[in-house]
């Protein structure tokens, strides 16, 4: 009987091979590499295949006025639309505006929270992506007084 670190080291064997010789399904890759290199908003919007978004009040970003360490700013976004494809969460000032994203869908509603990084102090937007491809944004900004990449 083979124990998990044996089974973990095969399938990661597998997947470099895979991946060598190029028979790795795109679909496989967690991450929509366009998005997260993007170093605007509307790029990182844009690779997810939405229209420019325009701003909605039924999109909420909850983030601080002030973070004390941009370490670790917490965030969320929320979006009372229907039909919510992917809320992400960007930051316009970081070397690479998408923070965050996720997928949702209507069996679930879209809220959701996480931690990111801020340099400086920054526009941070949350944008939800319908699945006609509009897109709806909330904007804060967020003052950052120990930045978190480096500073």
């Amino acid at each position: 009987m083979r124990n998990r670190r044996e089974a973990l080291k095969q399938s990661l064997a597998v997947a470099g091979l895979l991946g060598a010789t190029g028979l790795f399904p795109q679909s496989a890759w967690a991450f929509n590499k366009n998005a997260f290199e993007a170093k605007s908003i509307a790029d990182a919007v844009k690779a997810y295949g939405a229209a420019a978004p325009v701003e909605s009040k039924d999109v909420t970003l909850t983030a601080p006025e002030i973070a004390e360490n941009g370490a670790v700013v917490p965030m969320g976004a929320a979006s009372t639309l229907a039909g919510v494809k992917h809320l992400l969460i960007l930051v316009e000032k970081n070397p690479n505006a998408l923070a965050a994203k996720f997928d949702v869908s209507d069996a679930i509603e879209p809220n959701v929270a996480t931690r990111t990084k801020m340099g400086q102090t920054s526009d941070v937007y949350a944008v939800a992506i319908t699945n006609d491809g509009k897109a709806f944004y909330a904007k804060k900004e967020v003052k950052v007084t120990l930045g978190g990449c480096g500073g």
